[in-house]
Formats: C-alpha cells, structure tokens, sequence
C-alpha cells in the first residue's frame, strides 16, 4: 500500500502537471508580440488558482473587488498616503480586474503605483516641515491610532493636519521614553561618594524638557527618512509581487505568490537551514551591519568577519564586486546567500575604518533555535520530561536536513532514560509546518490507526495513518497550546484529544488553520520560450482540507483545549477567523478509530486544575490584567497632551509591575537541561549557554506550572 508521503507526492505532481499544460494555451498574443514577465506570471498564476485551488473562484466582478479592496489595503493600509480622491480614480476598476487578469494588463496596479509614488513624493516634503518645528503638548486633542477607524484624507490640508497628528504622536512617544531615562539616571545613587562618574553620565548631561523635545523630534525624522528611502527602492518586482500576493490572498490567507527570495526565507523557516555565510545581518544608518556570527557557521570558521563590520561591497568569487552601500537589506542578502561549496568575497569596514576583504565559502547554516529541545523538571522529588517544539520542521527538497519527528522520538528517548513520570509536549507559538512529521509525532504516542483526514475539494477524505503499533511513550502527556499554535499543531493536539491519549491544555482555542498547502516553482510550469524572462517565484497553493479523525475540521474554529488557562494573548484578534477571506468550517464521516485504554480522567483534572487556577495570585493577576487589556484594545485614540499619555503610561506600567512582582515572588521551579545533552557539549561553552537560556524562562512559567499540576494529578 502507497505511503501519505507517495500519495502527496504524486498529488503535487498531476498538480504540477496542469500548470504545464495551461501554460501553453495562455500566452499567445493577438499582436504577436512576445509577453511581458508581468502578464505571464499573473496569468500562470491564475489559471493554477483556478484549476487547482481547494476552493476556486469564479473570475467575475465579486472576485475583482476582493481584490481591489485586499490589494487598497496592503498599498496604504494605514491611509496616510492617499488622498479620497486618488481613491475615488481608482475605484473605477473595481469591477475590472477579473477583464484584466484575461486580457494580460493591469491597469489598476499601475495607476495606483503612479498615484501612490506622487502622494510618497508629497508627504517627504510635508513630514520633514513639521518635524522643523517644535510641537504644544498641552493642546488638548488625541491621535486616532487605529487605521480602520479613519478614512482617506479628502483634501491635502487634511491629510497634512493628519500627518502633524502622527508625528506629533511619535514624538511624544520618544519624549515620554526620554524622560524616564533621565529620570533614572537622576535617582540612580553612586555605589561611592568617590566613585568617577561614568563615560555615559558625561557625555550625556541633564537635559531640559525643550532639549529633549527637539531630540525626540530629531529621532523621528532619522526614523522617516530612512522610511522613506526604503519605499524609494521599491522596484517594479516588488510591486508585482505585492499585486500578485494579494490576488493569491483573495482565495483564502495561505495561498500566497513568493517572489523568489521570499521562497527562500520560507524553505529556511520550514528545515531550520540554509546555505549561506552564517552572519546575522542588519539594516543600520543606510549601511548593511554585521550584528552576529552563527557559530559554527561558514563565517565563524573562516574567522574574519565580526559583529560590528559594515559590509560595503559583495563579489562572487572573481568576479566584479558590487556595492551594496544605501541597498535595502533583502536585496542584500540575496547576493550575499549562496550555494554551498560557492565563494563570496565580502569588503567590510572594520570599527577602525579600516577596510578588508573577506573570502568566505559557504555552507549549510543550522539554526539550533528552530528544533526540538527537552529539559527534565524535578517537581517535590518527582522527576518529569519537557519538549519543546517551535515548529514541524523537515527537509522537503532532501538535502540531509533534520525531521521533527525524528528529533522528538530522540528526546523521548532521553527522557525515558531520565526515567521521568510525565512529559510535557509544548507546542505554543508552533506554527506548523510538515503534515508528515505531524503524523509520524502522534504515532509516538499511540498505538496504530487514523491520525487526519485529508479531504480536496472534490471526493472523499484520505486518511493519513500511524502504521506502527510501537508507542514511543505511554505514560502521562500534556501537550500545551495557546492562540499562536496552528496547522499541524493542531492535528496533532486534535489526534491526542480524539484518542484520549494525553490532556490539552492552553488558551481559549488554537488558531484555526485547518488547510493544506503545496508549493508549486512556476519556473517548472512555463515553457523554455520563457527562460529569458524567469525567475517567476513561487506559489503556495491550498488544495486540501484537513478533518479531524472525530470527523470535525480544524479550520476556522480550531482546537478547544480540555483544561482552559487564563492567557496574556486571549484579548488579541489573532486567528484564522480573524483573517481575509478564509475557508469555512465543516466536518465529515468520522474515522474508525480505538480510544486510549488508559484515558486520563478529563472532568476531574479539570476541575482540579480549576480550583488551583482560582486559588492563584498569578493567574488571578493575569486574568485581571487581561480584561483591562481588552478595555483599552477598543479604546483606540491617545490623548496628544504630554501630562495625560505619561499618566496613562503610568498607570499601565503600575499594572505590569504589579504582575511581574507577583510572578517573580512564586518559587522557581526547578528545571535542568538533560545531563546527556550536557555532556555532548560540555567543552562547547556556546551550547551550554544556549541550553542555559533554554530552562531560564521556564523556570517561572505560571502556565508550565500549572501543566506540571496536572501530571502530578494523573500520576
């Protein structure tokens, strides 16, 4: 019988197919004139989103405002740029764009490039007028800080007046900041009468309230102008790619076009690996900024190159070097990654000024962080397993990268070799990721049968199965959630709750994205008469539901934890329900499937839990402090006077002191990394940190706490 991973596969691949075969019936012109890189993408685009999209739209007048009004909102969101009347012109597209997207133009995209690039051009010389000026602070009026609430200037003297308010609001932003480091620096006592003043407390002197106010001005104009010379980089890719993206995005929140560079950033956060120098880098006073070297990367071998060194120019190996000084760092550091085995040559400006060049050959960089960790937490004598999970990684171009499910098969393994009572499987802010890993990891904790179904647009359900009836590990599971964790999280959590196997336990609901993606290179969908004209990027497509085995999909409402814990992100509009345009919820026939004979007692642990959570003064403060987070999240406009904004900064700085206070007076759990792990690296002192910053947060993590409660309960 074929695999689920032969199965999706050869899903990919009749998928893949149809992009082939349209491709040759679109791009012929009645002019005879080649195509244009823009009218190929949107079109291949498009006919793939029709042809194989979970849920196709039809290309009529509806689908033309979705995009009209998804693509207004990612050009100027935050309407500070466009005018009503530059609106009102472009809204005579409307119920255009589905004529365009067949005819090979848009009209649309590039009236408003030329609208949006005269507005930019107006507002440089208007920001940087007001920031010439000092501002009142004791003039009564507000700023309204929520974009949705306000509508598109109707004049230019409106739009300037909402500009002054902006400002105005960002400066005092900095100046309240301002004022309370000095206010810091002025009650901080000397440790001696004669201690020597520092080289800070001389080179920055008291300063008065006037001084401070053209500095925080000064500060936000830096802020503007190097805003600003950013959105003059903007080129004709990266608006295509914009436009592109935001037809993708009206079929639901995961379908989405990558520009080329964007797949790249994608492939790195799904495997945890890419092939580079190994430096982290930044954008910083126009200059391209070393900040960190990934150790044991190609750049930490080599030696040279150090945090602090400003990269000037990139070369490939021999050839001409090319300057990246005022670049944008994307674009950066498209030059800088490479292949592996390839060589850069790099020439930095070292912290002297003095200038070198750095060749380096890269290689694969692994970014640790991305993986699976475990620790062991020793609770009244009671030792138990914690795994942490950031997110369902694998290698799906098989280049040698790591699987998540391999990686926490061997953390059980070294927890059952800790001999621990319970584990923790914590998947909070875990986004996603391989379907496949998602279901070898539930294999390790139940005996053979259905984990998910998977459902096309079309036809019935295919259920992805744990064929081993080994179990990884059988004792107590909890297995942690909360707003952020999605997509495989979510099959997983829903296969251990199905099951019975184990207790979720977190915030109100999962995020709800219960869809399936694959990612198709169009550059492998387009003819070799195009080659001149590639690369064309990428385009993730949703083609399939996932259902739970209970029947009952995943998507949109997510996945409601047996024991519920009050959560500082509840208050957040986060989720799939809160996005554009996302698939409904549904449910199927249910999966034949066997509960966990040793199911653990929901009710009573819930109950259990329930009383501990009421009886704490941290939990009671979090709740508190969520429902005043809720209180002032719909009160969206600030008042613009100095004296009120600092007393209501007070007041909620008051409140998160008060809470910090009491988490901090609960005592620390006692939590190590695993003494295995220790001696692997015990001479690599950057490992053994790492594994030291791992425990610290948790050591007084209220949720984590209460998690532990509840095996302590089952055991």
């Amino acid at each position: 019988m074929s695999s689920p991973r032969l199965k999706i596969s050869l899903y990919a691949s009749v998928l893949l197919a149809i992009f082939v075969l349209a491709s040759y019936k679109l791009y012929q012109r009645n002019d005879g004139q080649p195509p244009q890189k823009d009218e190929v993408l949107i079109k291949a685009m498009v006919q793939g989103l029709t042809q194989a999209h979970y849920q196709p739209e039809r290309l009529d007048d509806a689908f033309s405002k979705r995009v009209f009004d998804l693509y207004l909102k990612r050009l100027d969101g935050s309407k500070k740029f466009l005018l009503a009347t530059d609106v009102q012109q472009l809204r005579k597209y409307q119920n255009d764009i589905d004529n365009e997207v067949l005819r090979g133009t848009h009209e649309y995209l590039d009236l408003s490039t030329t609208l949006m690039a005269q507005r930019v051009k107006d507002v440089q010389g208007l920001y940087r007028d007001i920031l010439s000026k000092p501002f009142d602070f004791s003039v009564a009026e507000t700023f309204e800080t929520e974009a949705d609430k306000v509508t598109f200037a109707a004049t230019a003297a409106a739009q300037r007046e909402e500009w002054r308010k902006f400002l105005k609001y960002q400066t005092m932003v900095r100046l309240s900041e301002m004022m309370d480091e000095q206010a810091k620096k002025k009650d901080k006592p000397l440790a001696s009468t004669t201690a020597k003043p520092s080289e800070a407390t001389i080179s920055e002197p008291m300063r008065t309230p006037e001084q401070m106010e053209a500095e925080a001005r000064k500060r936000v104009l830096k802020y503007f102008d190097d805003y600003f010379k950013d959105l003059a980089q903007t080129d004709t890719n990266d608006r295509l790619a914009v436009y592109a993206n935001a037809i993708a995005n009206t079929y639901d929140p995961h379908t989405e076009y990558f520009a080329p560079r964007d797949k790249d950033n994608f492939d790195i956060a799904m495997t945890g690996r890419f092939e580079g120098i190994g430096a982290t880098l930044q954008e910083k006073d126009g200059n391209i900024k070393v900040a960190d070297i990934v150790p044991g990367s190609a750049s930490y071998r080599q030696g040279d190159l150090k945090a602090g060194d400003i990269i000037l120019r990139v070369a490939q190996g021999a050839e001409e070097p090319v300057s990246v000084e005022g670049w944008r760092l994307d674009k950066a550091i498209t030059l800088i990654r490479g292949r592996k085995n390839t060589e850069v040559r790099l020439t930095v400006r070292k912290p002297d000024n003095s200038t070198k060049v750095i060749p380096i050959v890269r290689d694969v960089v692994v970014i640790e962080e991305t993986y699976a960790q475990s620790a062991t937490i020793d609770d009244n004598g009671t030792k138990l397993g914690y795994i942490k999970l950031p997110n369902f990684y694998a290698d799906f171009n098989d280049n040698g990268g790591r699987s998540s499910a391999a990686d926490v098969k061997k953390e059980l393994e070294k927890l059952k070799a800790e001999n621990v009572k319970g584990v923790v499987l914590d998947l909070r802010f875990n986004g996603g990721g391989s379907l496949q890993d998602a279901v070898e990891m539930a294999g390790l904790f139940i005996d053979s049968g259905p984990v998910v179904q998977v459902r096309g647009g079309q036809g019935s359900a295919t259920i992805l199965n744990d064929r081993d009836p080994r179990v990884q590990y059988g004792g107590p599971l909890i297995v942690l959630v909360n707003k952020y964790s999605a997509s495989a999280s979510e099959i997983l959590a829903a296969a251990i709750q199905d099951y019975k196997r184990g207790v979720i336990m977190g915030s109100a609901s999962t995020y709800g994205k219960g869809t399936v993606q694959r990612i198709f290179d169009l550059d492998d969908a387009m003819p070799a008469e195009f080659n001149s004209i590639k690369p064309f990027g990428s385009l993730k497509l949703t083609t399939q539901k996932f259902y739970r085995i209970n029947g009952g999909s995943t998507q949109f409402k997510g996945v409601v934890p047996d024991i519920i814990l009050p959560d500082a992100y509840s208050y957040l509009d986060q989720g799939e329900k809160e996005s554009d345009y996302p698939l409904s919820w549904d449910e199927i026939t249910p999966a034949r499937y066997r509960a966990w004979g040793a199911a653990p007692s929901i009710d009573k642990l819930r109950q259990a839990s329930l009383s501990r959570v009421n009886a704490s003064p941290s939990f009671s403060q979090l709740s508190d402090m969520v429902k005043r987070m809720v209180k002032r999240k719909d009160d969206t406009k600030v008042s613009l006077q100095l004296a009120n904004y600092r007393a209501e900064q007070q007041l909620a700085k008051t409140e998160a002191d008060k809470y910090e206070a009491i988490q901090n007076a609960a005592q620390p759990m006692t939590i190590a990394p695993l003494a295995f792990d220790l001696r692997q690296v015990a001479t690599d002192t950057i490992k053994v940190n790492r594994a030291s910053r791992f425990v610290k947060p948790l050591k007084k993590d209220i949720t984590l706490r209460e998690a532990v409660a509840v095996l302590q309960d089952q055991i």
